[in-house]
């Protein structure tokens, strides 16, 4: 199934924005979520975002080692922590 055309839930679109903001999240723990690769991931943040906020984020994320997992430590094995995502 490709998710790339799939719209998003405004409640989807914020935890998608508020997970690509978290420093420790990476691509990866979006996509496996939402089925959203990286790209995916800007374009929404560029329509959703300000463009200096845009900016500022992808200055932020770019070549960040923890937002993408073949670039994190071996000793890191999730993307979040266990508490994090507790239901409301």
């Amino acid at each position: 199934m490709h998710h790339q055309h799939r719209e998003y839930s405004q409640h989807e679109l914020s935890r998608i924005i508020e997970m690509a903001w978290e420093d420790r999240t990476p691509f990866e723990a979006i996509e496996s979520l939402y089925g959203l690769k990286q790209d995916g991931v800007i374009r929404i943040m560029r329509s959703e975002l300000k463009p200096s906020s845009f900016r500022l984020w992808r200055k932020r994320t770019h070549g960040r080692a923890s937002k993408h997992v073949k670039l994190r430590s071996p000793s890191i094995d999730r993307g979040y922590c266990p508490t994090q995502y507790k239901q409301r």
